[in-house]
């Protein structure tokens, strides 16, 4: 173990934890995390031990000069570590904290949830998401159990019971090729479900060649495998936020939360990004693994992005590292012309490198293969996000949106209405007597 005491990093990071690797009770088709078990062949004890755990909770809280540390638990599946695991957590954390406030969000299936996990949820302050893609026949099309059994009604009786527990939580949609046909049902659903925050995240994987020893390509390793029957089509990702923003700007602003819409306005309005799939940059947001492995991402858990292991270098080290700096930078210098040029580059920055595998119209290579559909979105948004970053400069609530819309719908519907047409401004009366009268 490295006796020395970490010092404060410059900057904050962010490190994803995965304390049963990629262990999961679930057997998702889609998920890239599961053939990660490969890296560790041979392995039998699979959850972090408390030597590798509490080295990582006092290096993370004391590598970083910011007032609140924000930990995430993910995996896997996290409650497979039981209850007395993250006692254990909170218990370093607390020895450790050195008077900053410390933060907790655990990502779940919610299949293990009982009263004892979300009371201790509860008591502790975790916010807890819950992976969750829609409705039954949506939602159980690929997660499954080991049994292949569906799983949608045991992750609403988690839900449920986080709810009575008054457990803070949020969703996270995987939007992958059948989901991404049905935008407004699967909001909806999220909506009425209870879900103050939503996260999408679009499905891109690709299917490696038959020689490689692992079932997916590498990431943003170009020419190499086919994009999977699962993954969400670039047009239909575009139409699918389109159409969900277009209902969210209309009545549900500042009601619901939808992390890619949260995080557009901050680029409207400030030019820069907290998340890090839109950031100019990236490189500080990492993934450690049970045994205390650090790898630059946890979408690039490969041999060639392992940083090193906390039990042997400071983890600020390996943050730091000349290697994990060239990762971050390679985001923003790699980036084709075709993007630099782009209008929406502001809002998007080529999104995130591993889905850099297509070629742009002129054929350069590390075009996002998702780009059509952000652009689409991204042009979309513009005059309402334009609005309400107007609104919140002004000190006024970007919800206003909502009035705003429904007068330039109100507009609209004045082009094409007849003198006899009810009144698109709801009043019941007709246009001519109403809106329309001279």
């Amino acid at each position: 173990m490295t006796p020395s005491v970490p010092q404060p990093s410059v900057a904050g990071y962010h490190v994803i934890a995965k304390p049963t690797g990629p262990i999961c009770n679930l057997d998702c088709r889609y998920c890239f995390y599961l053939e990660k078990e490969r890296l560790y062949q041979g392995t039998s004890a699979w959850a972090m031990d408390d030597s590798v755990l509490e080295a990582f909770i006092r290096d993370y809280i004391g590598s970083q000069n910011v007032p609140a540390v924000s930990f995430t638990w993910q995996g896997g599946e996290p409650t497979l570590l039981g209850l007395d695991f993250f006692r254990r957590v909170v218990e370093f954390q607390a020895r450790h904290a050195a008077g900053r406030r410390v933060e907790n969000a655990f990502q779940t299936n919610a299949i293990l949830l009982d009263d004892n996990w979300c009371a201790f949820l509860a008591k502790e302050s975790f916010l807890v998401g819950v992976s969750i893609d829609g409705p039954s026949r949506l939602h159980d099309r690929h997660r499954v159990d080991r049994g292949g059994h569906p799983t949608f009604d045991r992750v609403m009786r988690g839900m449920e019971l986080l709810a009575k527990h008054g457990v803070a939580f949020n969703t996270v949609t995987v939007v992958h090729r059948d989901n991404a046909r049905e935008p407004l049902e699967v909001y909806r659903f999220l909506r009425e479900a209870g879900s103050g925050f939503i996260q999408f995240i679009p499905i891109v994987e690709r299917v490696a060649p038959p020689e490689e020893s692992q079932d997916l390509a590498s990431p943003g390793a170009e020419g190499r495998g086919h994009v999977s029957a699962w993954s969400v089509d670039p047009a239909d990702w575009g139409s699918f936020l389109c159409t969900i923003f277009d209902e969210w700007v209309r009545r549900d602003v500042g009601r619901v939360f939808v992390q890619m819409f949260d995080v557009a306005l901050e680029s409207w309005l400030t030019g820069r990004t907290s998340l890090c799939i839109f950031g100019e940059t990236c490189g500080r947001a990492l993934a450690i693994e049970h045994n205390g492995d650090l790898y630059s991402c946890d979408h690039y858990v490969y041999p060639e992005f392992r940083l090193g292991n906390i039990t042997e270098t400071p983890l600020a080290a390996l943050v730091e590292s000349p290697q994990q700096v060239a990762f971050g930078d390679a985001k923003r210098d790699a980036l084709p012309a075709f993007c630099r040029q782009c209008p929406v580059l502001f809002a998007c920055h080529g999104e995130c490198p591993k889905n850099r595998f297509a070629r742009t119209p002129d054929g350069e290579a590390g075009l996002n293969y998702l780009c059509a559909g952000y652009k689409r979105f991204f042009t979309h948004i513009d005059p309402h996000m334009t609005f309400m970053a107007a609104e919140l400069r002004a000190q006024r609530a970007p919800a206003n949106v909502m009035a705003w819309m429904r007068e330039r719908d109100r507009q609209a519907a004045m082009t094409t209405a007849g003198r006899n047409d009810p009144c698109p401004c709801g009043s019941g009366l007709k246009v001519k007597k109403c809106c329309g009268r001279s």
